[in-house]
């Protein structure tokens, strides 16, 4: 079977790490045998991405990297003043795919940013990374605005929340049914990368 290779493009140090784990996973759950090959992704803050023109050059780069074979991914946390996934993420895909109509491209914001989808899974994180043993998912996970300051808050004072050590060993362990179930915006991203892998694969 010939690999699938995906470009993400990403805007913290420790997604670069985290989402190729989470794609890997999300791989393995359509199929077993899924040869999946992520490229390293580009990391671009969204302050820049959300600029004219600016998201539509990174697809572009994605897109030759990939010699126009493969899916583009672009993965940003949404925590911008009023900033709104459902309003605001189909708009910047129209930008993105303006880039690379020829190829498959997704845009997902997390809402809030990417840690509040381990808040949702809290449960399943006990015990790991020095959270305590009894951590429960706070009501609306995604509501919350400072998820990285909440799993600090969790680990304890001499220990803190590290993003580029943390993050991705964090991806690689939560619980992705319970986090589909509480958090929409992972909802979204788990069907938008099952649908762009599977139609890359041609099944």
């Amino acid at each position: 079977m010939s690999d699938i290779r995906v470009a993400a493009i990403v805007e913290g140090h420790g997604e670069c790490e985290a989402l190729p784990i989470l794609l890997r996973r999300i791989a393995l759950d359509i199929d077993p045998a899924f040869v999946l090959r992520v490229l390293p992704p580009l990391r671009i803050p969204s302050s820049r991405l959300l600029k004219d023109g600016e998201v539509e050059r990174a697809v572009e780069l994605a897109g030759r990297k990939l010699q126009g074979q493969g899916g583009i991914l672009v993965v940003l946390d949404c925590d911008w003043p009023d900033g709104c996934p459902a309003k605001e993420g189909p708009a910047l895909l129209k930008r993105a795919h303006s880039a690379r109509s020829d190829m498959i491209v997704s845009v997902v914001l997390a809402k809030q940013e990417f840690e509040a989808w381990f808040l949702a899974a809290a449960e399943s994180l006990r015990g790991k990374r020095g959270l305590p043993s009894d951590l429960d998912s706070p009501p609306d996970p995604e509501v919350i605005r400072g998820a990285k300051e909440w799993l600090s808050d969790k680990m304890g004072p001499t220990r803190g929340y590290a993003e580029t050590t943390d993050q991705p060993a964090l991806t690689g362990l939560f619980d992705m049914s319970a986090e589909r179930r509480r958090a929409p915006s992972f909802e979204k991203f788990y069907r938008d990368v099952t649908r762009m892998l599977k139609s890359l694969r041609g099944k």
